[in-house]
């Protein structure tokens, strides 16, 4: 069993005990109010993958957010506020989809980290980015908690979870290990 697995089997037991969705809900609240982590998903940005050809820095040849897509980032930067959620830094990676869903969210916070880069395309570049993305992770240590928009890709590889198009996985630290404490739904 590869290590990162290990680290989310508390995870198993830890929702085993939780009657319900809405009190996993409340609980992933709670996590950001004390400095948590949240891990999203870009908005909306229809198909898969990118087009052939796709170069960073150049968004007419990139797979883009749509009007429902920006319409959903702007409701998570309203979610975060609504629940009195202190945002201590926004990260993205450099895809035109993740630094727009960030922008649209906290407009002027989001820098990019090229450690959330999606590696869709190129499967060979996953672990080294996962290390160094968790190695952010671990180091985050507030105020506020961390905000980062990144790919599925990415989050299937630190979590396990394959979250929908906007959707949130928080995070906390538990010693070396990171742990889902729940979700936010798009």
């Amino acid at each position: 069993m590869p290590l990162r697995r290990r680290q989310f089997l508390p995870l198993a037991v830890a929702l085993a005990v939780l009657p319900g969705r809405a009190q996993a809900d409340q609980a992933a609240w709670q996590a950001l109010r004390e400095g948590g982590i949240v891990l999203f998903r870009h908005a909306i940005a229809p198909g898969g993958g990118d087009p052939a050809g796709m170069r960073l820095g150049d968004c007419t040849t990139q797979r883009n957010l749509d009007a429902t897509g920006r319409r959903q980032a702007r409701r998570i930067g309203e979610a975060l506020r609504a629940a009195d959620i202190v945002v201590g830094a926004v990260l993205a990676s450099e895809w035109c989809r993740t630094m727009e869903t960030a922008e649209l969210a906290f407009p002027g916070r989001a820098v990019d980290e090229p450690a959330f880069n999606s590696f869709f395309a190129d499967r060979s570049a996953g672990p080294a980015q996962t290390v160094a993305a968790r190695a952010i992770l671990m180091a985050w240590n507030g105020p506020g908690a961390l905000v980062v928009s990144t790919h599925q890709v990415n989050i299937t590889a630190l979590t396990g979870i394959v979250p929908a198009s906007g959707e949130g996985v928080v995070l906390r630290r538990e010693g070396k290990a990171l742990i889902v404490v729940g979700r936010i739904r798009p």
